[in-house]
């Protein structure tokens, strides 16, 4: 374990990282090279804990603007979450990488309910969790179940992979070609600045509990490793700058 930076990581994989090109459903060759990172990391000790979204399947949004009622489409978009763990976890475990599914609803025939013990013991053990349902309640999104379950398993870190999206850009870098990337901010500058990394509710409980973020491109080959190892690529997003720390203390 010498040389790596994070020992317990929470991994954030959108949904549309996972449905590559096509924008929709899933696609099994991007799930394999997901889960391939994945087993590159968990093969150097790392304990790895995932939280998959749902949006390449079905958005809560979407579906209350269509004029559902919102609780309604956010428990449509928790389910769409839990195929995406499945198709991972399948994957995970062709490549012989341990691999168990806990999930915010019950549904005990096809994965684990939720237990935080459970959980931090099956990564002490060398197996891949994958959180699936998002946090079980309508109006959170999963960006808030990675910040969440960071939180409750004391996780080093989360890991928000992106597609095709390298970091945080003051703009967007695909309409706006004088938008600049950050290298490194903390979760008061996202707010001051308007930046849309993660959600309100997430960024609180990031802050309030002290663990940092790194958002880097999925696509790039061992980009997770590069991470883990504490290369600077992508944005690391602390709770407060290392100024205001020692100021504290």
């Amino acid at each position: 374990m010498s040389g790596i930076k994070y020992k317990r990581i929470v991994l954030k994989v959108s949904g549309e990282a996972l449905a590559g090109k096509e924008g929709f459903g899933i696609t099994p060759p991007v799930i394999d090279r997901i889960a391939k990172q994945i087993k590159a990391v968990h093969d150097l000790g790392v304990q790895v804990a995932v939280v998959c979204g749902g949006g390449n399947i079905w958005r809560g949004e979407t579906g209350a603007e269509l004029g559902m009622e919102r609780a309604q489409a956010d428990y449509m978009g928790m389910l769409a979450t839990v195929m995406n763990a499945l198709a991972l976890q399948d994957s995970l475990e062709h490549m012989d990488v341990p691999t168990r599914v806990q999930t915010s609803i019950e549904m005990r025939q096809i994965a684990e309910p939720y237990i935080r013990r459970r959980a931090m013991r099956h990564l002490e053990k060398g197996r891949v969790v994958i959180f699936a349902g998002g946090t079980g309640n309508p109006y959170f999104s999963t960006d808030t179940t990675a910040a969440l379950r960071a939180a409750e398993i004391g996780a080093d870190v989360i890991l928000m992979a992106k597609n095709n999206v390298d970091g945080v850009y003051s703009a967007d870098p695909n309409k706006d070609p004088n938008a600049v990337k950050y290298d490194e901010l903390t979760q008061l500058d996202i707010i001051a600045k308007g930046l849309k990394v993660m959600d309100a509710t997430a960024s609180s409980l990031s802050m309030d509990n002290d663990i940092p973020l790194v958002v880097f491109n999925m696509n790039k080959p061992d980009n997770i490793v590069r991470v883990i190892e504490g290369e600077n690529i992508g944005t690391t997003i602390k709770a407060e700058a290392d100024d205001d720390k020692k100021g504290a203390h």
